[in-house]
């Protein structure tokens, strides 16, 4: 019995199907490793930098003499909190009569004003909802201060959030640091109120990585660190040079960091000068804010890639790493990894829907999206349970509170993928982020109320 004609013993797949058996996975196998590739090759310093971390410690230098400093706090309807920090400044262990502090009441409907004029601090009334942001108010009220206090002799100009609160040792440690000649630094920055619940502990969690990991090991090696919100001062003479504050873009307080590094300067960090920030409680304020931010790095990117990039060939030397470190704090790394998921889902669905003959494939790519999303969370669950356990007894929690939030930190983490992907494309404005959590400046302090401080 002959065949019917166009039988065929086995199966003969027609050349387009062997060019997607044949193409498709060679190039998501390329693309995959690539991805992973390049990620290693960018971000590997960062490992090193624990391991500076925990092996090396960082130079200190001990003040010659006591510095003349001027506060500027920007703060928008902060009734409920502004008075902490201004009593936590009043205890400081340094010379009371070599700090002023000025309160840029910004836009505020509530008591800001009147209470902080009751705590002591000058209080500069703004209204303007035109140029909305704390970066004009930071200048704005820094051009008031020149105005009229500039026979004052200020050396540096700090800057805080009006729901901070300081350690008793926070302007010592800080003028040390001054002394010895840095310019621009950061602090360490704690949360005091980690405890409240997984997004209060998430957030403390990032700051505290942050503070610990990245700015302490740039700290040691000499390079540069980042200033991050609060918590940090800047060299009159270099606010002089710069004609105010003039870094108005979402992340003003990034923005500044990166035209510093570009501009060559040094931004210096002090472990020993601890602030307390409140975070946020609620899943909307976070969105709200971590969309804002998302927004804001996109905006530096866009502004400042060529000069970093330029930076990392005509630099001098020692700040070629500084640009390129920033390049890699600004860049987008999260959407690479979002890249690549929707990459291999895409081949995935086509995969199984029969588009492309390459069924093969979907099991390839499902596993593909899973380790990169387990690498992801892998990351930082390790960067978690690494500052947890370093930073145990300086996070102000109960140990379950502590251990629950180490746990939950790769949950806050991932949360930031719909943001990051939000922010392509939403238009992102300020909105205030309400600050009710008010503490004894006395105990966060680290002060006993019956002691005064050294004058």
């Amino acid at each position: 019995m002959r065949p019917e004609p166009g039988f065929r013993p086995w199966r003969v797949h027609e050349e387009s199907e062997v060019s997607d058996l044949l193409l498709v996975p060679s190039a998501i196998e390329a693309f995959n490793l690539l991805v992973f590739l390049a990620f290693s090759l960018a971000y590997g310093y960062q490992l090193f930098y624990v391991a500076v971390v925990l092996l090396r410690k960082p130079p200190r230098h001990a003040a010659a003499c006591s510095h003349r400093f001027a506060v500027m706090i920007p703060a928008r309807n902060e009734g409920a909190v502004v008075a902490d920090l201004l009593r936590s400044i009043k205890m400081q262990d340094y010379p009371a009569h070599l700090i002023d502090v000025f309160v840029i009441a910004d836009n505020c409907t509530d008591d800001t004003a009147d209470v902080a004029r009751r705590e002591g601090a000058v209080v500069f009334e703004r209204t303007n909802d035109v140029l909305v942001g704390k970066g004009y108010a930071l200048d704005w009220g820094y051009q008031l201060i020149r105005e009229g206090y500039a026979h004052k002799g200020y050396e540096a100009y700090f800057v805080f959030d009006a729901d901070n609160v300081l350690d008793a040792g926070y302007f010592r440690a800080m003028n040390d640091t001054f002394d010895g000649g840095a310019k621009v630094s950061t602090s360490y920055r704690n949360s005091k109120n980690y405890a409240t619940n997984w997004i209060s502990a998430g957030y403390a969690t990032w700051f505290l990585r942050e503070s610990k990991y990245l700015n302490q090991a740039r700290l040691t090696l000499g390079t540069s660190c980042a200033v991050s919100g609060t918590g940090f001062y800047v060299a009159a003479d270099l606010l002089e040079r710069s004609g105010g504050w003039k870094w108005h873009l979402l992340t003003e307080d990034i923005e500044f960091s990166v035209a510093s590094v570009i501009d060559g300067e040094r931004i210096a960090y002090c472990p020993e000068a601890v602030l307390y920030d409140e975070q946020p409680v609620t899943f909307r304020d976070s969105w709200n804010q971590r969309f804002r931010w998302a927004k804001g790095f996109y905006q530096v990117l866009g502004a400042y890639v060529g000069g970093l990039v330029r930076g990392m060939v005509r630099n001098p030397k020692g700040r070629r790493f500084a640009c390129y470190d920033m390049l890699m704090t600004i860049a987008p790394a999260m959407l690479l990894t979002v890249l690549t998921v929707f990459v291999n889902l895409g081949v995935f669905v086509l995969g199984i829907t029969g588009v492309l003959s390459v069924g093969e494939m979907a099991g390839y790519s499902l596993a593909s999206i899973g380790f990169c999303l387990l690498m992801y969370v892998t990351t930082m669950g390790f960067f978690g349970i690494l500052t947890t356990v370093s930073e145990w007894g300086r996070i102000r929690a109960s140990a379950p509170r502590k251990l629950w939030g180490m746990c939950t930190f790769p949950l806050f983490m991932i949360t930031y993928v719909p943001i990051a992907l939000a922010a392509l494309v939403g238009k992102a404005e300020w909105k205030p982020i309400r600050h009710t959590f008010s503490v004894s400046a006395a105990d966060f302090a680290g002060v006993v109320t019956e002691k005064p401080p050294i004058k």
